[in-house]
């Protein structure tokens, strides 16, 4: 049986190698769980099933880079969990990005001209700006946690999506250029037959595409992010 002083030890030590605060609630059920095994199964001390622990994870907390998301070096099992929730998010980002695309089509042939496409071209494109606004609007109090500088007691981001926040922003500025272009170009190619801009068709379609899955991406990791706080905040609360 683990008692309250030997988790603290366990999560000092985390907090010495840098983990985010997600990451390290994480890892710590996993560590408080190995250490209490091979207490059982060897019959040893805290201290003793707890350096043994240390030894198994010790490859896991070497520094590396991370530079898509990371300007200073973190440790590997950091970078393994972002990759991999950041390769799960972008999946499905994908996915529903394609439901857009399709919905483009689908206007296409809805629209009664080129103008009418348009409109809804932007309409569409449109939402991708209002809908991330909006929803950051209700939940302004999560403004703080999203700053890069952020940092509990200083030291460790609160959680992993942090890095990814500041791409919303950037990604709702190109967005808002995309609107004001003329989206026509697909209707003619499709309705018209007006095969002589097929370089705008594509454009057209693909780049808003592009933008939209960045922007079903950045709002995937808000959720993931305030979900997380929410964690982290009852994990605070117990500390003090």
């Amino acid at each position: 049986m683990i008692i309250q002083e030997q988790e603290q030890a366990i999560t000092d030590y985390l907090i010495f190698h840098q983990l985010p605060l997600d990451i390290l609630l994480e890892v710590k059920d996993h560590m408080l769980s190995q250490v209490a095994d091979i207490q059982a199964e060897e019959n040893v001390s805290f201290e003793e099933a707890f350096h043994k622990t240390q030894k198994l994870w010790e490859s896991e907390f070497r520094m590396t880079k991370y530079s898509v998301f990371y300007a200073e070096e973190i440790p590997v099992i950091v970078k393994k969990i972002v990759r991999a929730r950041n390769n799960r998010l972008l999946k499905k980002s994908v996915l529903l990005g394609l439901v857009s695309l399709a919905l483009s089509f689908i206007f296409i042939y809805l629209a009664d001209d080129a103008d009418h496409y348009t409109d809804l071209f932007r309409i569409q494109n449109g939402l991708f700006i209002v809908v991330p606004i909006m929803i950051w609007a209700f939940n302004y109090k999560m403004l703080k946690y999203i700053r890069h500088d952020h940092k509990y007691k200083g030291k460790l981001f609160y959680t992993m999506y942090q890095q990814n926040a500041a791409l919303t922003f950037s990604m709702i500025g190109l967005m808002a250029q995309i609107i004001v272009k003329d989206g026509r170009y697909p209707y003619l190619f499709f309705r018209e037959n007006n095969y002589s801009e097929i370089g705008y068709v594509l454009v057209t379609l693909l780049l808003p595409y592009i933008i939209q899955v960045l922007i079903i991406f950045v709002m995937l990791n808000f959720f993931g992010h305030k979900k997380a706080v929410v964690r982290i905040e009852d994990f605070l609360n117990a500390q003090v």
